[in-house]
Parts: structure tokens; C-alpha cells; sequence
């Protein structure tokens, strides 16, 4: 199936390149401006109660989280969560990642609609992303034997990759979101003097990078979206 196919081979290998880099990216930036201190010498929790209160988000707690990079905002408990070096860190990559996950706090409480519209798609999400490629598989698999697609195959195939497409879509409505979460953290940190000029612009570097990863997640998930569609167009179908 998908394994054997050389076509699907490079998209894999473009895949794993597409996300390692900009991971390997995020990592390696983060870590240079981590060893910068800021003037203010601010931890990056310390930064992230002054943010939500300033937004009068005083029900929004500030945890620590567990992991690298694994800082987030959990709507469902209205907490920003940080990993242990942005939470005591004082640190230019500290402030910016803490301003960006206040940034998503922001969000939900002005009912932003990009993220309203991609927590709608969650459940949809969910059941698309890992039932949609198994009807795929599930549909050329079992009209493999056949030389031509039975009806009841393509139509099963389709809906696995109108399934899976939910899926997809879900990572490009993401990128507003975290597009979004990173404009409102640098408007945050400049105009509430954070920090300084130059601290900025490696704020600016550790979003930027971070905002590389979701876009080539969603290339990637793209990606594969169309090998399915061209995978099931390319199969002959059975007119009766």
C-alpha cells in the first residue's frame, strides 16, 4: 500500500524534513536568547501575572508546567502553563514565550474567532485525523483485489479523506491563532517596556521560529492530503 509506493516514500522524507528543521530551528533559538538576560530581570511567571492582570484576566492562573517546550494556555482550566525554564527564567526567549501563551489567554477572553472557530473543530478533529487515513487504507486495500474500485470502495475512500481533511484544515485555522498570540505578545512586550530594543528583536526571532513549526505542519499535512486524493483519482473505479 502507501509503504511501498516511491511516491509516498519522498513525501514522508519532505515531511520529516519539513518538521525536524523548523523544530531543530525553534530549539536552537530558544536556547541562544535563553542565555540572555533581560535588563529587567524579570522570570518569565512574573511577566505572565503582570500580562493577565493588566488584560484583567485575574481568574487566569500562571502553573508550571513539565518538559521542554511544553508552555501552552489550557482554556479548559483557564491557566497558563510553563515549562520550567520559561516559568524561572529571566531570559529574553523566557518573556517572549511567557507574552505569547498570555497572548492565546487574550484570545479566548476577546472571543477571537479564529480561535472559536478552530475549538469548534476540535471533536471533528479528533475522529478525522486517525479515522480518515484507516478508511483510506481500509477502501484501496480492500478494492486491491479488484481491477477496478468498486463503488462501495471509493466512496469509503473519499470519506476518509474528506475525514482526514478536517484535519488539515484544523492546522491552517491554527495559524492565525499562533500568528496572532505572537503579534499580541511583541505589541505587549514593547509598549509595556519589558524589554528593550534590541531584546525585542530576539523576542521576535524565538516567535518567528515558533512559527515556523506550525507552518510546516500544515504543509505537511497538506501534503498528504493531496497524495490521498491523487491515490484515489489515479484508481479505477467500477461504473456499476
Amino acid at each position: 500500500m502507501f509503504f511501498y509506493d516511491p511516491m509516498y516514500m519522498v513525501i514522508m522524507l519532505i515531511g520529516s524534513v519539513l518538521v525536524f528543521l523548523p523544530q531543530l530551528w525553534v530549539k536552537n533559538t530558544v536556547k541562544k536568547h535563553h542565555e540572555t538576560l533581560t535588563a529587567q530581570g524579570m522570570r518569565g511567571c512574573d511577566i505572565a501575572n503582570r500580562i493577565l492582570a493588566d488584560n484583567g484576566l485575574h481568574h487566569v492562573s500562571v502553573e508550571l508546567s513539565q518538559g521542554e517546550l511544553s508552555d501552552h494556555y489550557d482554556p479548559s482550566v483557564k491557566a497558563v502553563r510553563l515549562s520550567p525554564e520559561i516559568y524561572q527564567g529571566r531570559s529574553v526567549s523566557s518573556a517572549a514565550i511567557a507574552a505569547h501563551e498570555c497572548g492565546h489567554a487574550i484570545q479566548h477572553a476577546k472571543g477571537y474567532y479564529p480561535v472559536v472557530v478552530r475549538s469548534a473543530m476540535v471533536p471533528a478533529v479528533n475522529l478525522g485525523s486517525n479515522l480518515g487515513p484507516l478508511l483510506l487504507m481500509a477502501a484501496l486495500f480492500l478494492g486491491a483485489s479488484s481491477q477496478v474500485m468498486p463503488d462501495w470502495a471509493w466512496l469509503l475512500a473519499w470519506a476518509g479523506v474528506a475525514l482526514y481533511g478536517m484535519a488539515v484544515a484544523f492546522h491552517f485555522v491554527t495559524l492565525p491563532v499562533e500568528f496572532d498570540a505572537s503579534f499580541r505578545a511583541m505589541k505587549i512586550l514593547k509598549t509595556s517596556h519589558y524589554l528593550n530594543k534590541n531584546e525585542l528583536s530576539g523576542a521576535q526571532s524565538v516567535l518567528t521560529a515558533a512559527a515556523c513549526t506550525y507552518m510546516a505542519s500544515a504543509l505537511y499535512a497538506l501534503m498528504q492530503l493531496l497524495y490521498y486524493v491523487m491515490r484515489i483519482m489515479g484508481s479505477s473505479r467500477s461504473n456499476d
